[in-house]
């Protein structure tokens, strides 16, 4: 039932490269109920959907009181990793997208609070051998827009502002934009602290070179002119806790030719690239997207989201691109695999551009790979939202599904999903439900 790229294309599907970060050996395949864990299943409850075999449990749902008595479980859960604690036991560290207007801010504790005048951070559960949570505390407050992030080799997360907003600006008392290192075995070893030789913008997530300890980062930019796809070299590379704070250089990636990535439409191109350094990375006066960086410029693309180390290179995720918002062309997502060794860049999926998408759905944004080495893509798009699954020869299916997408009034009552991630050991799925704020434990015959 595997379809050809152009065939799959024009249906407004996916198309994939030959290999998928030397993960995926086949060619492009549309969704089909024999592959993955078969059809989605509606729940009685009225919460998520998965396939026969599949159970969830409701971790944590924001408003309820956190175990630690810091007040209540604050709302738009977002970006998420999972830690081994030893003996099973398992520490989920979650970000918090909180804007000035949320609802239920992240509690400001003494300590771990940079802007008391900023509502989101991170919360930090701690669950037992059984997946029974046994913890749940602020991990960082006082930051703005916690959008995703990343895991360091050393067992600690990056959490990501996605703001540019200054201090001033909307009742904020610091400057914002940056990234912030999140200890969650403890917290207030890691305190808030910002990490602003990395750069000053719109960051959505991170991913650490586990052999040279570069970071890579995205920039979540959806107007004119787009973001740009970082690395820092910290002066420390791989020091552990608190070595990100030591400094380094950020850079640019450039791709010769090209000023913006959706212009690239054949899955399997490679395009050879160049780091320029970035003339300000505080952006003090000027945006860094808008900086000027030679003669050859930069190379831009729109949404940049989700982005995670796997292999030998680093995956990065454009969540959409719209020619009438200014992008050279049309698609529904890319996903891109830079190979640091041969400094070349490749498109590796493609979500087609047509509007009637429905299936394999459309704008991915958090991905993660599964245990069986193929993906895990969060959708952020319109209607339902899906947990997606992308075998290793290129098959896309359903693995959850926001059951209670449509409130009372008729207007979705879910938000995206977001924050995928396993448990060390590759037996429980971990996800959130973006709005109301909740965090599911997934767990069934995962292959």
């Amino acid at each position: 039932m595997s379809v050809s790229r152009r065939s799959l294309l024009a249906a407004g599907g996916i198309a994939f490269t030959g290999a998928l970060g030397a993960l995926f050996t086949g060619r492009a395949g549309a969704m089909r109920q024999s592959r993955g864990y078969g059809p989605l299943l509606p729940d009685p409850r009225g919460l998520l959907d998965l396939p026969a075999g599949f159970s969830y449990r409701v971790l944590s749902r924001a408003g309820e009181p956190l175990r630690s008595g810091e007040g209540t479980v604050p709302a738009n859960c977002d970006g998420m990793a999972a830690f081994g604690a030893g003996r099973g036991r398992v520490r989920l560290v979650r970000n918090h997208e909180n804007r000035t207007t949320a609802a239920l801010r992240v509690p400001a504790v003494e300590g771990l609070t940079y802007d008391p005048q900023a509502l989101g951070g991170c919360t930090a559960l701690e669950l037992d051998a059984s997946g029974a949570v046994t913890g749940e505390r602020v991990a960082l407050a006082g930051t703005a827009v916690n959008c995703a992030g990343g895991r360091t080799p050393w067992n600690t997360w990056l959490s990501c502002e996605e703001t540019e907003d200054r201090a001033g600006t909307s009742g904020y008392t610091k400057d914002h934009g940056y990234v912030f290192e999140v200890d969650p075995a403890d917290p207030h070893r890691s305190g808030a602290v910002p990490l602003t030789a990395m750069g000053r913008f719109a960051h959505e997530a991170v991913a650490v070179d586990p052999y040279r300890g570069i970071v890579y980062e995205t920039e979540d930019a959806f107007i004119e002119p787009f973001g740009l796809f970082y690395r820092f070299l910290p002066a420390r590379p791989l020091g552990g806790l608190g070595s990100l704070r030591a400094g380094g250089s950020l850079e640019a990636l450039r791709v010769p030719g090209i000023a913006d990535l959706s212009v690239v439409d054949e899955p399997g191109a490679e395009f050879p690239v160049e780091w320029v350094p970035v003339p300000d990375p505080s952006a003090a006066g000027t945006a860094i997207r808008f900086q000027d960086f030679g003669p050859g410029g930069i190379t831009h693309a729109q949404k940049l989201e989700g982005c995670y180390w796997g292999g030998h290179g680093v995956h990065f995720v454009s969540s959409y691109a719209r020619t009438r918002e200014g992008a050279g062309a049309d698609h529904h997502g890319q996903v891109w695999f830079y190979d640091p060794l041969r400094a070349r860049l490749r498109l590796d999926v493609l979500f087609g551009p047509a509007a009637d998408v429905r299936l394999p759905g459309d704008s991915p944004d958090n991905i993660c790979l599964a245990p069986d080495g193929g993906l895990m893509v969060c959708e952020d798009g319109g209607g339902a939202q899906y947990v997606f699954g992308v075998t290793a020869d290129g098959e896309v299916y359903p693995v959850a599904r926001n059951a209670d997408d449509i409130g009372p009034s008729g207007a979705p009552e879910w938000g995206e999903f977001a924050g995928v991630t396993f448990s060390p050991d590759g037996r429980t799925m971990y996800v959130n439900a973006y709005a109301p704020g909740t965090t599911f434990a997934v767990t069934g015959p995962w292959h």
